[in-house]
């Protein structure tokens, strides 16, 4: 072997070491690891579940507030076949001319944020920062035709992206089962 090659060798090695040293630096005086684990969220504020669920795992109260009576069974079955664990069908105040509104707490943000796309981002949501329940409330409008397909909940799911935390709330740290 020449010395030109030994020399080259040698310097790509101090460039490979050089680098690996860089990189274990980086990692080991990283700041921001507990970004986003509600690490700086002020005294008092809510910790919201911004971890997507899946359906078997969400809970969800079904009301009727239509003109048209036993609207809230038919849905709830339909949330039943979807794997849904539906929990009370009942009515609510009559009134609203939107497709649905969803009722949540801290603990139901994220099954909230995937119960709109089954209403293809048509649902309006309020959040009650004081509930301290996971259980959504499905209030069904006027304007409330059908659930979405499957296909239609995924793309609606890719449109709406991951779930946030509402103002006034931090995210949770990975969600505990």
């Amino acid at each position: 072997m020449s010395f030109a090659r030994v020399r080259a060798l040698v310097v790509v090695g101090l460039l490979g070491v050089l680098a690996l040293a860089f990189v274990i630096t980086a990692i080991v005086r990283d700041s921001q690891g507990d970004a986003g684990a509600a690490g700086g969220c002020p005294d008092g504020w809510p910790l919201a579940d911004v971890t997507l669920h899946e359906t078997k795992d969400v809970k969800i109260n079904v009301l009727n507030a239509t003109d048209e009576p036993g609207r809230a069974g038919a849905v709830a079955d339909d949330f039943r076949n979807r794997k849904f664990q539906v929990k009370k069908v009942g009515n609510a105040p009559k009134g609203i001319d939107d497709v649905a509104v969803l009722k949540f707490g801290p603990k139901g943000v994220s099954s909230a944020h995937l119960l709109k796309a089954y209403f293809l981002n048509n649902a309006e949501p309020v959040y009650d920062e004081k509930r301290t329940d996971d259980v959504v409330d499905v209030v069904l409008g006027n304007g409330f035709q059908q659930l979405a397909t499957t296909t239609e909940v995924n793309q609606s799911l890719g449109d709406l992206g991951p779930p946030v935390a509402p103002a006034g709330s931090c995210p949770s740290p990975a969600a505990k089962k």
